[in-house]
């Protein structure tokens, strides 16, 4: 059965699912893995997604794009209500990393200025 066929509600093959998302099949066994996205098993072992695996994993992509590691995803996943949407219960954790951000880009600022004082220093 082609992808165009399929009735809403039927499973996807992780073939179907990446071309949904455009999201290669080892990245989408690696969600698995880390416990982002859940198959069932066919029959035949094949990895079989529900229909709204497209939007978590489009959604844990835009995490990733955010920064945030797989093990903060985990945590973040129940705070997914709506496509594209955090919850408020996401704020403590993403403000937690903002701050973390905003130190490193302390330091590295830090850096490039003493790294900038050593070169005018030299010429």
């Amino acid at each position: 059965m082609t992808t165009a066929s399929r009735e809403p509600g039927e499973l996807l093959r992780i073939g179907e699912l990446s071309a949904r998302t455009g999201v290669n099949t080892r990245l989408l066994r690696y969600y698995e893995a880390q416990g982002l996205l859940a198959a069932q098993r066919s029959a035949t072992g094949q990895r079989l997604f529900e229909p709204n695996a497209v939007e978590q994993v489009r959604s844990i992509r835009m995490l990733l794009d955010a920064g945030l590691p797989t093990r903060v995803i985990g945590e973040l996943l129940g705070c997914l209500h709506e496509p594209g949407r955090l919850e408020p219960c996401a704020v403590p954790m993403l403000a937690e990393h903002l701050r973390a951000y905003d130190e490193r880009i302390a330091d590295l600022t830090s850096t490039r200025t003493a790294l900038q004082g050593l070169i005018d220093a030299a010429t």
